[in-house]
C-alpha cells in the first residue's frame, strides 16, 4: 500500500514527544493534561503552558484500574485511571495540572480519585445548550482562567487569549482540511492511518510544528487523490464511524471495518470532525470560547440535535454508504442516543445503520467480524443493484 511520506513522521510523533515534554519540563515549562474536547486549549496556551492529551485508549492498564473502579464501567474511564494509577503515561507523569470535566457521572466520580494523585481542576459542564447554560459556562471559563493564573503565577490578558485562539483555530483548520481529503472517491488514506494522525498529533507539544506536519501530509494526499492513488477501489463501501472517541489501542472496530472490506472515510467523534469548528476571533475572547465549546454536540447534551445534524451533514459530504455507531460498554448517553440517531439517519439520509456496543478487549472480535461483514455485504449488494 502506497503511503504519503509525511505519514511516517506523524506515526512516531507520540513517542518522540514523550521525550520532548520531559525536556520542556526540565527547562521550566508547565504542562497541562486534558482528556476531553470540552477542555479549552486556548486558555492553557495563553497561560504559557503546554496542553497535552492524556493516555486513555489502551486495554493494558484496565486490570489495575479494576482494583478500584467497577468492572462494568466504561473502558475509556478505566483506561484513563489505570494509566494514572500505574504511572505509565508520560504525559500524565509530567503534568502540573489536569483539566477535567463533568461530561458523565463515571468520569466526574473517577476524577475525584484522580485528584488525589495530581492537582486537578474540574469544570462543571452544563448539559443544555441555551442562553442560561452559556452564561454559566462562561463563568466556568473565567474560573479556569483564574486557576491557571494562580497556579502558574501568570496574567492571561485578552491579547494573549486572542493569539491563542488564532493558533488553535489554525490547528482546527489544518485538521479539517486533512479529514476533508477523504471526501474524494476513493479516499487516498485508510481510516486506520487517518486515526493514527488524529490520535498522535494530540500529543504534540509544539502546535505549530504539528500544524505544519499535517498540512504537508494533506498536500501529499491531495496529490495522491489527483493521481488516482488509493488503498481502496471506487466501489469499496464508505463508512462513517460515529459515536464514542477512539484512538490507537481502542481502534478495534475501525480496524475490523477495513479488514472486512470497508473504508472508514470519516470519524464523527470528538477526536475527529467534532474538533474542527473555529472559535470566533472578534469580540470578548472568553465569551467566544464559551460559545464554541458549549456548542460541541456530545451525547451528554440533552437534547442533542446538533449531533444529528452533524451526522446528516457528514453522510452527505463524505458520500457515506453506511453509518457504524460505536458505543463503549457502560456509556449510557451514547448507547441510548443511538436509537434516536438511527431514526434520524433513516429519515434524512436513507443509508444503512449499525450500532456496535463493545469495549477495548479483543474478546468479541470474531462476533463483530460476522456482523460487520454482513453489514458491508448488504451495502455492496445495494451499490451493485
Amino acid at each position: 500500500m502506497t503511503k504519503a511520506k509525511t505519514f511516517a513522521e506523524i506515526s512516531t510523533l507520540r513517542e518522540r514527544n514523550a521525550l520532548a515534554v520531559k525536556d520542556a519540563k526540565e527547562k521550566g515549562r508547565r504542562v497541562v493534561g486534558t482528556y476531553c474536547l470540552y477542555s479549552p486549549a486556548e486558555l492553557v496556551v495563553a497561560a504559557g503552558a503546554i496542553p497535552v492529551m492524556l493516555c486513555g485508549t489502551s486495554q493494558n492498564p484496565i486490570p489495575a484500574a479494576e482494583k478500584v473502579l467497577p468492572r462494568n464501567l466504561c473502558p475509556l474511564i478505566k483506561s484513563s485511571y489505570g494509566f494514572a494509577a500505574t504511572d505509565t503515561c508520560p504525559y500524565f507523569h509530567f503534568a502540573d495540572l489536569l483539566i477535567a470535566e463533568t461530561t458523565c457521572d463515571g468520569k466526574k466520580k473517577m476524577y475525584e480519585l484522580m485528584g488525589e494523585m495530581k492537582p486537578l481542576h474540574l469544570m462543571q459542564l452544563p448539559q443544555l445548550q441555551d442562553d442560561a447554560a452559556l452564561t454559566y459556562w462562561t463563568g466556568e471559563m473565567k474560573r479556569l482562567k483564574s486557576r491557571l493564573e494562580t497556579e502558574f503565577a501568570v496574567d492571561i490578558t485578552d491579547e494573549k487569549l486572542r493569539d491563542a485562539i488564532r493558533l488553535v483555530n489554525e490547528e482546527r483548520r489544518s485538521l479539517k482540511e486533512f479529514q476533508d481529503v477523504c471526501k474524494h472517491v476513493p479516499a487516498p488514506i485508510s481510516g486506520m492511518d487517518m486515526l493514527t494522525v488524529l490520535h498522535n498529533r494530540g500529543f504534540s507539544i509544539d502546535k505549530q510544528e504539528a500544524i505544519d506536519l499535517v498540512d504537508r501530509l494533506t498536500a501529499e494526499l491531495r496529490e495522491m487523490a489527483d493521481n488516482g492513488i488509493s488503498p481502496f477501489k471506487p466501489a469499496t463501501p464508505r463508512i462513517l464511524l460515529s459515536g464514542v472517541p477512539v484512538g490507537i489501542g481502542s481502534d478495534k472496530v475501525a480496524r475490523l471495518i477495513e479488514e472486512c472490506g470497508g473504508s472508514v472515510v470519516c470519524f464523527e467523534s470528538c477526536g475527529g470532525y467534532k474538533k474542527v469548528e473555529p472559535v470566533e476571533e472578534s469580540g470578548d475572547p472568553l465569551a467566544a470560547m464559551a460559545d464554541r465549546y458549549l456548542d460541541i454536540p456530545c451525547s451528554c447534551m440533552s437534547p442533542n440535535q446538533g449531533r444529528f445534524n452533524l451526522v446528516e451533514h457528514l453522510i452527505r459530504e463524505f458520500h457515506a454508504d453506511g453509518v457504524v455507531d460505536l458505543t463503549w460498554q457502560g456509556c449510557h448517553t451514547y448507547n441510548i442516543e443511538s436509537y434516536s440517531l438511527k431514526k434520524h439517519v433513516q429519515e434524512t439520509s436513507n443509508v444503512p445503520f449499525l450500532q456496535i456496543e463493545t469495549d477495548y478487549s479483543e474478546s468479541d472480535t470474531e462476533q463483530l467480524k460476522v456482523r460487520i461483514e454482513a453489514f458491508l455485504e448488504m451495502i455492496s449488494r445495494a451499490k451493485r443493484a
